[in-house]
């Protein structure tokens, strides 16, 4: 039993009814009050008839009554607006600052037993049921489920939006500044998103236009920005890279930063930065203004084609500079990655800029391009489907990862819509 369980009760008064103090005097709610996250009593504004009195003040709940006195409430004039102590167990009489005595009422004689029992089954720590509710989710009606996922789209948007915001603010509105950043975080992948983006910050994106349709020169610049440049190398092509690179350098003044920031470990070959940056670097030639080239496409099929560049020839039996590899094989960006650079980067970019311009067809636009993709395949939304969950498109895939990262995983069910149905339903 906890207080924030007891003023989720309180909250959406899943009470049985007839309900008395203490002392006898019935008790209408007309209105539970605004939840206080802040010190202070637990809900201000409430509205209550007690007897024949109608009451306008606040309401502090507790597990048991002395805890009003653990708490030092009786020495707090903040806690003198309190018109009614709430308390899961009546164990002895309070008073307040002033000396008067608020009126109390018992929750255990009006919480339902099963209530209580489905709140202790769905926040029992468990190594197996990493989603508390999955056993019982066919209880849940479609209605309700299927309307939660279109809101937690929306959550996991906004979710995605802070990271362009905070770049939008660094590249002060720059929208195609922006998207460049962006692009360049996710490209990097989980590992290597922060070296990907300094690397961007540290290369202007107007100096690479000056080469477009020239990748190769593109991609000197990229790797030697990556400090992936430096030392002897034997074959040509690094060489090559490395020779252009110190021209641009020296009238340009680019700095390179450190190159152990990048991670090769436990990545998969056709991940390491070598390549990423290659083909990151194709993406660049092919349109020296991403973001006003992407805006003006609708098919998400469009900018996939866009996404899916090819790294240089030399890294076809080639992951690192100067060890070749047995096979050759062109290394292009697959279509898992590039629907992955749509679902985290494009689209929140998307978002946010129909919110900052009051358009609402861009905020369309970005939640239709979700549900044009197929479903994400992972571990989290596998677990789903074991519960006999199983997403139609990106959209539900993702409001399912956001369900599982911030409600599920931490135990928040008592935020949850799904967990509400399951709590009141008994």
């Amino acid at each position: 039993m906890t207080e924030a369980f007891l003023h989720y009760i309180w909250q959406h008064q899943m009470l049985d009814r007839g309900l008395t103090t203490t002392d006898g005097q019935p008790v209408v709610v007309l209105n539970a009050g605004e939840l206080n996250r802040d010190a202070g009593p637990d809900f201000f504004n409430a509205r209550l008839r007690i007897g024949d009195v109608e009451w306008v003040g606040n309401v502090e709940i507790h597990i048991r009554t002395s805890d009003w006195r653990a708490h030092n409430h009786s020495r707090d004039k903040a806690y003198n607006g309190i018109v009614l102590h709430v308390v899961y167990e009546h164990d002895c009489d309070i008073a307040l600052e002033n000396g008067r005595k608020p009126q109390t009422l018992e929750l255990k004689r009006y919480m339902h037993p099963s209530l209580v029992a489905n709140y202790e089954v769905l926040m029992a720590p468990s190594m197996e049921e990493t989603i508390p509710c999955g056993r019982r989710l066919n209880e849940v009606p479609g209605f309700i489920f299927n309307s939660y996922i279109e809101r937690l789209v929306l959550e996991r948007i906004e979710e995605k939006s802070q990271t362009v915001r905070r770049l939008l603010e660094e590249s002060r509105g720059g929208w195609e500044q922006t998207c460049y950043w962006l692009i360049a975080h996710y490209f990097g992948g989980r590992v290597n998103a922060v070296p990907f983006e300094l690397m961007a910050k540290a290369t202007d994106q107007r100096l690479l236009s000056r080469w477009k349709d020239d990748p190769q020169r593109i991609e000197a610049v990229l790797m030697g920005q990556a400090g992936l440049l430096e030392g002897y190398f034997e074959d040509e092509y690094p060489r090559r890279l490395q020779s252009d690179y110190n021209a641009l350098r020296a009238g340009t003044g680019l700095k390179p930063i450190d190159a152990y920031l990048w991670k090769f470990f436990c990545l998969r070959p056709s991940a390491f930065p070598t390549i990423r940056i290659s083909q990151f670097a194709h993406l660049i030639a092919e349109s020296s203004s991403l973001f006003s080239t992407m805006l003006s496409m609708t098919d998400v099929h469009d900018i996939e084609r866009l996404f899916k560049q090819e790294a240089s020839a030399y890294w076809h039996n080639h992951y690192q500079f100067d060890h070749p590899t047995d096979k050759s094989m062109p290394k292009h960006i697959g279509k898992m990655q590039a629907r992955l650079l749509i679902i985290n980067a494009w689209v929140p970019l998307l978002f946010v800029y129909g919110i900052t311009h009051g358009q609402q067809h861009y905020k369309d636009q970005a939640i239709s391009l979700l549900s044009q993709l197929p479903a994400e395949d992972n571990a989290i939304i596998r677990r789903w489907q074991s519960y006999g969950i199983t997403p139609g498109n990106a959209a539900e895939s993702q409001a399912l990862i956001q369900l599982n990262n911030n409600y599920c995983r931490s135990r928040r069910c008592l935020e949850c819509r799904v967990g509400y149905h399951m709590l009141k339903h008994t």
